[in-house]
């Protein structure tokens, strides 16, 4: 018990030191999938299949885990674990499912990116798996833990609706006429460049409220490191790309501010 309680300390502590960092790298250097592909980062795979791999974690660590837990046999854990692996279970199946359905890019996942994201999953399914199931000390405090599951719970499903909404927009824009790169129209992509990240933020901050942890705070944190970057670089891209026939009025990810 001591040695997992120090794993899962020093797993914690590593999920906040590697956010700034994070946040500086993709500021000035976009990992090289989707639009910022470029090359020079090694072999590569297709994407779909880079999508599952890496993103697969998040499920069989998550399995593993919980019957190991103390709350194994609480409900609360299941139902509480039960968004997470919602999304998880979208972005590892469904979503490179529609990826090979939907598009006709030839251009591969470098393999390299694909392992680090792995890691990070480990990192990050361990943690949310491992607090949930096991270190979660307030189960029993009825109403805390009602209203900060159902207020969170609402915040994720917006969060995820809009993700998902985002995802197929951009999925289905790759496969009319030839393949290329459009301007994506209606909806939060009149407001923002990349709204699905802006519901993939959504998502986690709605975690956060659920769990009411640092493990749940400290994984909304890296989500914003990762993507506000990345969605500012994204902005960028099409301003380029696109020139005048871009709105120049959108923001990167957050309505009105970012």
């Amino acid at each position: 018990m001591a040695s997992d309680q120090t794993l899962f300390h020093h797993c914690l502590l590593t999920l906040y030191i590697i956010a700034l960092p994070t946040w500086i790298s993709l500021y000035f250097l976009q990992a090289p999938y989707g639009k910022h592909n470029r090359p020079g980062w090694g072999p590569t795979i297709s994407p779909p299949l880079a999508w599952f791999l890496m993103e697969s974690p998040t499920l069989w660590l998550t399995f593993f885990l919980f019957p190991s837990g103390q709350h194994f046999y609480n409900p609360k854990s299941f139902l509480l674990i039960s968004p997470f692996l919602f999304h998880y279970f979208n972005r590892t199946v469904l979503y490179p499912l529609r990826l090979s359905r939907n598009t006709t890019q030839t251009r591969g996942f470098p393999v390299s990116v694909a392992f680090m994201a792995f890691g990070f999953n480990l990192l990050n399914g361990y943690l949310q798996a491992r607090w949930v199931s096991h270190y979660k000390d307030d189960y029993e405090n009825e109403e805390l833990f009602w209203w900060r599951f159902l207020g969170g719970l609402l915040i994720f499903v917006v969060g995820m609706w809009v993700n998902v909404w985002a995802d197929k927009v951009l999925v289905g824009l790759k496969k009319q006429g030839d393949g290329g790169y459009k301007i994506p129209r209606g909806g939060l992509f009149e407001l923002v460049s990349c709204p699905n990240y802006f519901g993939e933020i959504m998502e986690w901050f709605g975690w956060a409220v659920m769990t009411w942890s640092w493990v749940g705070f400290g994984f909304f944190l890296y989500t914003c490191a990762n993507l506000m970057p990345r969605a500012r670089a994204t902005r960028l891209w099409y301003l380029e790309k696109f020139k005048d026939d871009y709105p120049k009025d959108r923001k990167a990810v957050i309505p009105f501010i970012y």
